[in-house]
């Protein structure tokens, strides 16, 4: 589909969730103390896991490749600290994956910390001029030895998005600074306090895929972002656009459908009709990989809600865990009954604090017993709001029901795998049934198929 004419192109479907971003909205991004021990999960992405590389009692240094991998839709992990490897051992990721994570005791002496740490990943000067000096497939390869995946969420190595397909060239580059999930405020910061590296990321990832037009996406409920990313793009050709606050507009096909007019096609791709997408903090990361030749080993994380004393945004190594992020911000509130790996429509309620952060987490949701909505399920009174409010045109009242008996024909019939989970269907449904939930367990069933 192509919207043409002069009404504002929109997707269908979304919700309007109260945003809560405040306070963490208002707090700088902080630097974590290195953590005495960082688990480094080996399968923390998209596509094929990693193998080990290193060995018990191995010296490493930050940024060495702990994890390589050998499929070209994967990506390498490397050490978060510089330090010792222990002993290997498995550990259970929010969405219930049990993985194998390269274990490493921190040395005392790291070579940065704080605000060096702070400076050497995001400060400094960002060039905006003579990038052409790397090659469209220079860049692609220095993102994949630098293990970057989005950093919005869905972990996708980004090599793969960079890589050129020449039956299949691209027209815009979006850049999603969205953040559309309520709580979370990781990216509002990175925009506000370093918009400079944002910069020369969209810049660089425009050589890769040979852009004509890079579109940097931010909600309206961002005003200060917008106005700095403005002011760092000047001269850069880049567009900064406003978009208006609905959820999921930060989702990827969503985006495509307001900012390119077009509709990308059930179980296609952004690239099929002409378009790449890719998060803020992944564009900054691509950035330092290609310019500073910097790995992926640390990422910026909002750790927020009525259930934590102290919301922050952290900059926070991969591996560290859940329990280190939250003592950081001063521990659990007296009342807090749920804590989410991601913001509340997304998210994945955790079990254990004592579970390694990854690069696909942005947010750690820490909710008050009133933040969470207590009601009885009941029996689906066929009311019709799930399937207005799914951006996908889904019907997900059948994916769930097809999950609860097991139907994996009647999953796939409705097309269970084009779900991207952002949870509307659930956040409006009266009868309070775990729609997302059911769809997650239907998926598994159809890839065991």
């Amino acid at each position: 589909m192509t919207v043409s004419g002069t009404r504002k192109a929109s997707f269908a479907g979304g919700v309007h969730p109260p945003e809560r971003k405040l306070p963490a909205a208002e707090a700088a991004i902080q630097v974590l103390p290195t953590p005495e021990v960082v688990r480094v999960p080996l399968w923390q992405h998209l596509g094929a896991p990693c193998e080990a590389v290193v060995k018990p009692r191995t010296e490493v240094a930050l940024g060495d490749i702990v994890g390589e991998a050998k499929a070209f839709v994967s990506a390498p992990v490397h050490a978060s600290v510089t330090g010792t490897v222990a002993r290997a051992s498995v550990a259970t990721l929010p969405n219930g994956r049990h993985v194998p994570v390269v274990t490493i005791k921190a040395a005392d002496k790291q070579p940065w910390a704080g605000d060096a740490l702070w400076e050497e990943i995001f400060g400094g000067r960002w060039p905006t001029d003579g990038l052409d000096q790397y090659e469209p497939q220079e860049i692609a390869e220095r993102a994949r030895r630098a293990g970057l995946v989005g950093l919005g969420g869905a972990a996708f190595p980004t090599h793969v998005k960079l890589t050129r397909n020449e039956k299949k060239p691209i027209d815009r580059l979006l850049v999603n600074g969205c953040e559309c999930e309520p709580y979370l405020t990781a990216d509002h910061r990175l925009m506000l306090e370093a918009p400079e590296p944002v910069i020369t990321g969209a810049l660089l990832a425009r050589r890769a895929t040979g852009a004509r037009q890079v579109v940097i996406c931010v909600e309206e409920n961002k005003p200060q972002a917008i106005d700095s990313l403005r002011s760092a793009a000047q001269g850069t050709g880049i567009e900064i656009r406003a978009l208006k606050t609905r959820y999921p507009q930060g989702g990827e096909k969503q985006l495509v459908v307001t900012v390119v007019g077009k509709e990308v096609p059930t179980g296609g791709l952004p690239l099929d009709v002409g378009a790449v997408v890719i998060n803020v903090g992944t564009a900054a990361a691509l950035a330092r990989a290609v310019v500073r030749a910097g790995p992926l080993t640390h990422r910026i994380v909002t750790v927020s809600g009525a259930g934590i004393h102290q919301p922050k945004n952290l900059l926070a190594p991969i591996g560290a865990s859940y329990r280190e992020l939250v003592d950081f911000c001063g521990g659990l509130a007296t009342d807090a009954v749920r804590v989410v790996a991601g913001g509340p429509m997304m998210g994945f309620t955790l079990g254990s604090l004592d579970v390694p952060l990854t690069k696909g987490t942005s947010g750690v949701t820490v909710l008050s017993r009133d933040e969470v909505r207590k009601a009885r399920q009941t029996a689906c009174v066929r009311c019709g709001r799930c399937i207005d409010v799914c951006p996908l045109r889904l019907v997900p009242t059948r994916l769930a029901l097809a999950s609860r008996v097991g139907d994996v024909e009647l999953a796939k019939r409705y097309y269970i795998s084009a779900c991207m989970e952002c949870g509307c269907c659930a956040y409006v449904c009266p009868a309070s049934i775990p729609l997302v939930q059911l769809i997650r367990v239907g998926k598994v069933m159809v890839q065991n198929e």
